[in-house]
């Protein structure tokens, strides 16, 4: 697994480098991407990562001028998410990003998909067996 994930990592480098953008980063654009206005919280469940990681990260994409922070209205402990426009730019920038990483797994689309599912499904087991 930690091959895989060096060798992913050698893939994705390049490609967020010309973004200006870490991986972690990019995770959470991404995230973004697929729905906007989300808090924290959300984005820490979704990408497995405390919001004490993800506050330095969120910081450099503010100051990036990629999201807004900002507190809740109702809930003023929670800090929502924001895309600017120059956040919501970048997509278009990164729209091939995902296509080369998948053509340089060289695995057609069914087996790429079959293994996403057997992974989450392993790293779901083991957050349970770790509790």
């Amino acid at each position: 697994m930690y091959s895989a994930g060096h060798a992913f990592n050698r893939v994705y480098k390049p490609l967020l480098d010309e973004l200006k953008l870490t991986y972690p980063q990019y995770l959470v654009m991404v995230a973004l991407w697929a729905q906007d206005d989300q808090t924290v919280g959300e984005i820490g469940a979704k990408l497995f990562l405390e919001s004490s990681t993800l506050t330095p990260l969120l910081k450099r994409l503010e100051a990036l001028g990629y999201l807004a922070r900002k507190r809740d209205r109702e809930d003023e402990r929670q800090v929502r998410l924001t895309l600017t426009d120059k956040g919501s730019a970048l997509r278009k920038k990164a729209r091939d990003v995902s296509a080369c990483v998948g053509a340089a797994t060289g695995l057609p689309l069914e087996a790429a998909v079959r293994l996403r599912g057997e992974i989450v499904a392993l790293r779901d087991s083991l957050m349970k067996a770790a509790g």
